[in-house]
């Protein structure tokens, strides 16, 4: 059963496994959901652009097909968005049906995508908003704590580098990491987040119990596990950030994902610090 410690504030789950690695030197952050903000809803919207090529049975009903497809979309969350478009596209054709392209798709999300992301930019760039609306609520402190303890910290996501990169300055966020800040390539069947696990532990000399990783995917919460090291799952509210509350279908990924620790956001992050770190 989770364990609910006294000193949180917030919402803490401490899962079956979890024990304080003392030895942490390195942490490593997802980005999207993790971090930023900036991408909130997304699920939804790729759910929305998938939902009319979606040839629902008599049986089905409309809400029933888009929790499947949330579901399905939430486990690749972490991967190269192209793996969700595949998927769908492989479903579809499963029913007999013709969809467009995986690599169609991807453009008619990442269009709809890239017009909120330069909506959101736009807002603090005319200083209509602070920076922090689009960092997860607490994400600062954490990283600053992490800092004064003396860990090296990374960012490792599956969006396009260059993109992370830039939002990460927008959000004043990328000085937190020294330039340690790593994303897909332009051609993501060259990308694997356990392959750049696997280099920052060889290049930084350290061994799996020297690793914390923060992530809202199953994706980088299994290889953490997978490694040794303190997996903590950020299941983020998509809607309404800094709620506290976890969004249910990311958690339940997430546990069975292996999450050593699951939270909402960062709102106990002096807590956790000492939790994760504790002799």
């Amino acid at each position: 059963m989770p364990i609910k410690s006294a000193p949180f504030a917030g919402s803490v789950e401490f899962r079956d496994g979890f024990a304080p690695h003392p030895r942490l030197s390195h942490a490593v952050f997802d980005f999207d959901g993790t971090l930023s903000w900036l991408r909130h809803g997304w699920p939804e919207l790729m759910c929305q652009v998938f939902l009319p090529y979606y040839p629902m049975r008599p049986e089905e009903s409309a809400e029933e097909v888009r929790r499947e497809l949330l579901a399905e979309i939430l486990s690749n969350n972490g991967r190269p968005s192209i793996v969700q478009m595949k998927q769908f596209v492989e479903r579809v054709q499963g029913r007999r049906t013709e969809v467009p392209a995986p690599e169609e798709l991807l453009h008619q999300y990442q269009s709809r995508l890239d017009q909120i992301i330069v909506e959101r930019s736009g807002m603090m760039l005319r200083h209509q908003t602070r920076a922090d609306e689009f960092v997860v609520f607490g994400a600062r402190a954490m990283l600053e704590l992490l800092q004064q303890r003396g860990l090296k910290l990374f960012v490792l996501s599956g969006t396009l580098e260059e993109r992370v990169k830039q939002e990460a300055n927008l959000l004043d966020l990328a000085r937190y990491f020294g330039g340690r800040i790593f994303g897909s390539p332009p051609d993501p069947t060259r990308f694997s987040k356990r392959a750049v696990l696997d280099e920052i532990l060889a290049e930084e000399n350290i061994r799996g119990e020297n690793l914390l990783c923060f992530g809202d995917g199953p994706v980088e919460i299994f290889h953490a596990r997978e490694l040794g090291g303190l997996a903590v799952a950020v299941a983020s509210d998509e809607d309404h950030n800094g709620s506290g509350r976890m969004d249910p279908a990311k958690r339940s990924q997430l546990i069975d994902a292996g999450a050593h620790v699951l939270i909402p956001d960062y709102r106990d992050a002096a807590a956790l610090v000492d939790a994760f770190c504790h002799e």
